[in-house]
Formats: structure tokens, C-alpha cells, sequence
């Protein structure tokens, strides 16, 4: 099976393996084939390539566990089982056939799988991509190099994003006057350049004919109890936890607020929980515009200048990703090239043009409410 060479070429920012939480424990859940699907996922692209839907339904029969084995699984197992059923599943889906009409059997163990790991009753982004091996025993649906390389790319930011949510947290405890505020937007900053390189690796290593007509039918939804369960897409990645805190709380639209509460279920526990915390709390640069209000703007103190001149630093860092990435997507969903008209996360290619102008109209706020008057008049 063809696999891309690994692109990770920083350390990781954050060491996930010291964290208790289960769903950090990455290595664990790579390397747990509960159900014993090494063997179907290896002749999964075959299968897929063949569209042959009858192997397809006898592979994911073969894979359903029972209720002793189900009910014996730690999270570790769960997450790794949730990951394979998943994929053949979406296999089918992608042969227009429901996977739970195929095999009526899988409806209460991906209800369990779900209950017991906090997450929707179906595979995640994070299943398919992070927990995920990204050795010989790496789950794809067509087997292309490509394919690998855009797991890759999410894979690669993952940890940058979790430490950035840390960061992001003590920012939303931090006013703009104390030193820590810039400290902690400049820490936000280095971490969310992760998403730029990922998008470069995107660009020089995946077609947007390959991803638009071959890769993206997989992630179409599915129904699991009469609920349409996207699959799984870039989208859920949670840049828009960061978002939340920098600017979207208080300084939004309502087509990206729209889509933040319906890409919420999808993410982890304690990011929803990260969520629910600051859906309503000021976001940096509702604080830091407050408290330039206040001051003479040629003479503002030390910390609010550098707190702004930090800001404007990751929301260019954001304006940058976002580019970059409408480009690529502009490519893979043109009338010459799209079978969809909506992304794999539900949105359309207008929503990302809308982010990309609500990230750099931030920017331009925070960037003119430190120029001198005169300045400002001209």
C-alpha cells in the first residue's frame, strides 16, 4: 500500500502522551486493533476501487462486535474500533448504500462506541486522521499516496492545536493592561503557524481534482437513529476554538456562528466544554478595543501597545491560513471540477470567504486603533 513519507518535521509543541486524558493518548489508540480489522483494512482501497458493495457489507458484518466484547472496551478501544468500523462504513456510503440498512446490527454499537468515548455515534476527523497509524496498518479508503499526505496534514497540527487551546484559556482569563496578555497571544501565535504549514503541505502534495472527485464522496453523512452524521472533515479540526477566543465571541457573523454550533458536537469533550466556557466571554480584541477607548491613543502604556502590536501578529497568521486555503478550495470545488456544492464539514465555499473577511476586518480594528490621530484623520 502506498504511503506518503511523513512531513512532520518540528516536534511536537505539546507532549499529549503526559496528558491523562485517554483521547491524548494517541499512541495507545493507533496502535489498538480491538476488532481484529488490520486484515480488512488492508483490502479496503481494493474493495472501494472494485465498488464492490457486496465484500463491503460482509467486511463491516465481519467487524461489528458483539455485546460482550463492545461492552468489555476501554476508551483506548472504543476510539480505535469507532476508527475502523468508520471507515468501512463510509466506504459504503460512498456506494450510495446506508451502512446501517446494510448491517442493522451496527446501529447499538456505534450508539455505544459513542456514549462510551463522549462523542457522536459515529468516526471523527480525529479517527481518521490522528488516531489513525500512520505505519503499514494506516486506514484509507483509495490507498493514494494523496490520500495519506491529507491525513498528514491533519495529523501535523493537532498537537500545536491542543497546546494552542491552552494558551487561548489563559488568555480569556487575562486583561490587556498585564504583560502576560501579549505573552499569551504571542505563545497563540507560534502555535497557530502549524495550520500554515499544514496548508502549504496540502497544496504541494494533494490534486483538488483527487480530493474533489475521488477522496471527498467518502466523507459524505450518514444516518445512525434517523440523524445525519457528517463524515469525517477537515473542518472539525477546532481553529475555530481559537477563533472563539481572539475575535468570534463578540465580533461575528451569522453564517460562521451557524456553522461553529453545528461543528461542536463533533469535537472532543473538553473542547465543547472550551466552548460552552467562552461562547459568551469577550474575546481579545473585544477587551483590548475597550481599553484603548479609554486611553489617549498617542499616548497609550506600554502593555496595550504591545498587546495590539501581538494581536495583529496572529490574526495575520490567521488571514494567511485562510488565503491560502480558499485557494486551494476555489480549485477543488469550480463548476469544472466539484461534484458537491458544500464542503465535507457542510459549508459552502462562500462561508470560507466570509471567515477570511471577518479574520482581516479584526485585524484592520486592532491595527488602526493604535495609529496616532492625525493619522487616524488622514
Amino acid at each position: 500500500m502506498p504511503v506518503s513519507a511523513a512531513p512532520l518535521t518540528e516536534a511536537p509543541l505539546v507532549d499529549l502522551a503526559a496528558r491523562r486524558e485517554p483521547l491524548y493518548r494517541i499512541a495507545e489508540i493507533c496502535a489498538a486493533d480491538p476488532l481484529g480489522a488490520d486484515a480488512v483494512c488492508r483490502v479496503l482501497p481494493a474493495m472501494n476501487k472494485a465498488a464492490d458493495i457486496p465484500a463491503l457489507i460482509v467486511a463491516l458484518r465481519s467487524l461489528v462486535p458483539g455485546p460482550d466484547l463492545t461492552a468489555g472496551l476501554d476508551t483506548v478501544s472504543a476510539l480505535a474500533a469507532m476508527r475502523d468500523l468508520g471507515i468501512v462504513a463510509g466506504s459504503l456510503k460512498r456506494h450510495g448504500i446506508q451502512p446501517i440498512d446494510a448491517v442493522p446490527e451496527l446501529l447499538p454499537v456505534l450508539q455505544e462506541l459513542g456514549s462510551r468515548t463522549d462523542m457522536i455515534p459515529r468516526d471523527t476527523v480525529h479517527h481518521y486522521t490522528t488516531w489513525n497509524p500512520a505505519d503499514g496498518r494506516r486506514r484509507m479508503y483509495t490507498g493514494d499516496p494523496m490520500e495519506a499526505c491529507l491525513q498528514d496534514a491533519v495529523r501535523m497540527v493537532f498537537p500545536s492545536l491542543v497546546a494552542s487551546l491552552d494558551t487561548c484559556e489563559e488568555l480569556a482569563g487575562l486583561e490587556p493592561y498585564d504583560p502576560a496578555f501579549a505573552r499569551a497571544l504571542r505563545r497563540t501565535d507560534r502555535l497557530v503557524k502549524a495550520m500554515v504549514a499544514s496548508i502549504d503541505f496540502t497544496v504541494a502534495h494533494v490534486s483538488p481534482v483527487y480530493f474533489a472527485q475521488v477522496l471527498r464522496p467518502y466523507f459524505e453523512e450518514f444516518t445512525v437513529d434517523g440523524h445525519d452524521y457528517l463524515g469525517p472533515a477537515a473542518a472539525q479540526v477546532p481553529l475555530w476554538l481559537v477563533d472563539l477566543t481572539l475575535w468570534q465571541s463578540d465580533r461575528s457573523g451569522a453564517s460562521y456562528d451557524a456553522f461553529i454550533a453545528e461543528s461542536v458536537p463533533y469535537s472532543l469533550p473538553s473542547w465543547r466544554a472550551f466552548h460552552a466556557a467562552h461562547a459568551h466571554s469577550p474575546s481579545a480584541v473585544g477587551k483590548l478595543s475597550a481599553a484603548i477607548s479609554w486611553e489617549d491613543v498617542d499616548q497609550l502604556p506600554a502593555p496595550l501597545t504591545d498587546a495590539a502590536l501581538a494581536l495583529q501578529d496572529v490574526l495575520r497568521t490567521l488571514k494567511t491560513f485562510r488565503a491560502r486555503h480558499i485557494t486551494i478550495a476555489r480549485k477543488a470545488y469550480s463548476d469544472d471540477v466539484r461534484l458537491y456544492e458544500n464542503g465535507s464539514g457542510g459549508a459552502p465555499i462562500a462561508l470560507l470567504r466570509s471567515v477570511l473577511d471577518l479574520t482581516r476586518d479584526n485585524e484592520t480594528l486592532v491595527r488602526r486603533s493604535t495609529r496616532p490621530r492625525d493619522a487616524q484623520a488622514a
